[in-house]
């Protein structure tokens, strides 16, 4: 944890122009089911969906493929993102053809190996499929990814370098989340890595009810980067690395397994990985070449503009953003964009010293006007009541007693009442009045003698 907070400290000063952008908030998107998916799936029969690849294989018969979710959703849930609509635009200089022309497998395999990467970036039919999902059907996406590259990769390299991890891994979040920092799959993956919550705890990222580091670019990126680096430690092969990112190292045993134990090779498992998985490797490295080709296939990348310069300011009292923008003047929506990690607007100040970013006027402003910020709505925004009184009233009742059977006491509706008993007169019984008793009726003297008899055995005791 001392190598990662120092990190982490270096790259504060060297990153501040991109973290505002970086600090997104989320939305449904990719899975990263490092622990969830299941092996056996790829026995189940598949029902064949539009985002599906088929790809027919030497023998005839046709193989299903899964897409990565990342690359099933729609390109306005990327740009209704607040930092989209305030420092992206559309490039209206852009002179390219809205069309995407065709190439040959040998100018593919050339492409891909003037890459200057250290991982393998093998082409075959699979990957082929890939590529022309993301130079066709979404190359708007792409064009989002673009613009928005230039405000996260940074951060990403930063993370990657220092845990000497390949920068081409990079492009990893592309497929995990589209760029999109709100994504949150199907199982719970939360964040541009798409991080589980077992997992992420387990590299240091703190999961609670009002915080989820998770969400976080920066921490998040150091936590992915020495995640993939413990993972090359068991594999040594990178691609076996990012198969392992997706399904976890447990199904990634198990396709050895399968497959002999001794090779150890991405390609050699692959039939006996799940379905997610066997899309997951041909995606990255689809992902790659898009992000660097893009010119040869008419795709223009989306404006970027830097944000203002940001800061942080720690507080150690419980404090609301709602608050801070009031006071302050700031929109609410830029303070959770900035903020990303207080899932429900509270930065838990109290239980440890919790840093608000914001840009560097703000923070001036909001030191200056400290206590009307905290005062502000405090009891309407921080509801969590620390002491409570009892309410300590003596109830009052307005029934009256009613008497039941055998002269005993009952409750009705939380009020006392005492059963009378059916031997004998009422008290307002007029005198002589005859009494049922069994099967007949007796005088006023029988009653009377059967009182007394009550009283000497078979009746109720008086207290004394």
């Amino acid at each position: 944890m001392g190598k990662r907070n120092m990190i982490i400290n270096k790259v504060t000063g060297t990153v501040k122009w991109f973290l505002p952008f970086c600090l997104l908030a989320f939305m449904p998107l990719t899975v990263t089911a490092q622990d969830v998916i299941d092996d056996e799936e790829e026995e189940e029969e598949i029902e064949v969906e539009d985002d599906d690849i088929i790809v027919i294989e030497d023998n005839g018969e046709e193989e299903v493929i899964e897409f990565p979710e990342a690359m099933s959703y729609d390109m306005d849930s990327l740009l209704n993102l607040y930092m989209s609509k305030t420092y992206l635009d559309e490039d209206a200089n852009c002179r390219m053809k809205d069309e995407n022309p065709t190439f040959t497998d040998e100018e593919y395999i050339e492409r891909l190996s003037r890459l200057p990467y250290i991982m393998e970036m093998s082409y075959n039919p699979v990957v082929r499929n890939f590529i022309d999902r993301y130079s066709g059907r979404l190359r708007k996406s792409v064009s989002y990814m673009l613009g928005a590259s230039n405000f996260y990769m940074p951060i990403f390299e930063e993370a990657l370098e220092a845990y000497g991890v390949p920068l081409e891994l990079k492009y990893l979040p592309v497929i995990e989340s589209a760029l999109n920092p709100r994504a949150v799959s199907r199982v719970g993956a939360t964040g541009l890595w798409q991080f589980m919550l077992a997992t992420g705890k387990r590299y240091g990222l703190k999961v609670n009810t009002l915080v989820d580091e998770r969400r976080d670019p920066v921490k998040s990126s150091y936590a992915a980067a020495h995640y993939l680096s413990d993972l090359y430690k068991i594999y040594g092969d990178w691609n076996l690395v990012i198969a392992a990112y997706n399904c976890g190292p447990g199904n990634i045993n198990k396709a050895i397994h399968r497959g002999g134990g001794e090779n150890k090779d991405y390609w050699h498992i692959y039939p006996y990985l799940p379905a997610e998985t066997r899309g997951y490797v041909p995606a990255f490295i689809a992902a790659n070449y898009i992000m660097n080709y893009y010119c040869e296939h008419n795709i223009c990348p989306m404006r970027s503009r830097l944000p203002d310069r940001t800061d942080t300011v720690v507080v150690n009292k419980n404090i609301h953003l709602q608050q801070i923008a009031s006071v302050c003047g700031i929109d609410i929506e830029e303070l959770r964009t900035l903020n990303p990690s207080y899932r429900h607007d509270i930065v838990p100040g109290a239980t440890e010293p919790s840093a608000i970013r914001m840009n560097l006027s703000d923070i001036t402003k909001f030191i200056d006007m400290g206590d009307s910020v905290y005062r502000y709505r405090a009891d309407e925004l921080l509801t969590r009541r620390a002491v409570v009184e009892i309410n300590s009233d003596v109830p009052t009742y307005t029934h009256h007693k009613k008497r039941g059977h055998h002269g005993r006491t009952y409750y009705k509706h939380g009020k006392k009442h005492r059963r009378h008993s059916s031997v004998g007169t009422s008290k307002r019984g007029k005198r002589g009045a005859a009494v049922k008793h069994g099967r007949g009726s007796k005088k006023r003297g029988a009653a009377v003698s059967s009182k007394k008899k009550n009283k000497r055995g078979g009746g109720k005791r008086r207290r004394r």
